[in-house]
């Protein structure tokens, strides 16, 4: 389990296909500094099995099924990528719950620059706009954040001044596809609202988009 508090900007060194697969070669010094063979490490919010470690180096695969739905395949070297540790049981949990497990890729809309920080609009599929509310936590490229607005096809945040210097929402502009994780709680109780015979979950209005 992650926090969705990025720990450093990684870089990535090496992309190597490997037919629908793929393995990379990830530099990050701080999460490498404890990391062994089989340990979980959060990149751009997909939770990520270390194979190797050396040189303040990490590779990890990459299946077809996370290439399919999250932004990873299209990585390129010298991409920087946000990167987590998984969380102790001891540890203060910063952020919200975060599995590391991508719902779906958003593109981003726009973002207003403000006097010390930007709001952003991201688009959001259309099947998880039920999960995402005002106020509401969500996960953007491993980053927990506030959800400023929240529409029937696309959300806002806010962005202050660390979270601009310190993840990849800093460099990032629209059009540019960014990973997204909803809130697991509001899954769960929807699951368990449904499970009740004859009890259905209200679909999001075209005219709620922001």
């Amino acid at each position: 389990m992650f926090t969705g508090i990025v720990e450093e900007l990684g870089e990535i060194r090496e992309v190597a296909s490997e037919g629908d697969s793929a393995r990379l070669t990830i530099h990050g010094p701080l999460v490498t500094s404890d990391a062994v063979h089989g340990a979980s490490i959060a990149v751009n919010g997909v939770c990520l099995t270390v194979v190797d470690v050396k040189d303040e180096t990490f590779t990890a695969d990459v299946i077809k099924e996370t290439l399919d739905r999250s932004s990873l395949g299209g990585l390129e070297p010298g991409a920087r990528v946000n990167l987590e540790r998984p969380v102790r049981v001891s540890d203060r949990l910063g952020g919200h719950i975060v599995q590391g497990h991508v719902d779906g890729v958003g593109t981003i809309l726009s973002r207003e620059p403000g006097e010390r920080w930007d709001v952003v609009t991201v688009s959001l599929p259309s099947d998880l706009a039920r999960y995402v509310a005002n106020k509401g936590s969500i996960t953007i490229d491993g980053i927990s954040l506030t959800v400023v607005e929240a529409g029937a096809d696309r959300f806002t945040v806010a962005l202050i001044p660390t979270t601009l210097a310190l993840t990849t929402l800093g460099l990032k502009g629209p059009g540019d596809t960014v990973n997204l994780e909803v809130d697991v709680v509001a899954k769960y109780v929807e699951r368990m609202i449904t499970a009740r015979p004859g009890t259905t979950v209200p679909q999001p209005k075209a005219e709620d988009a922001s």
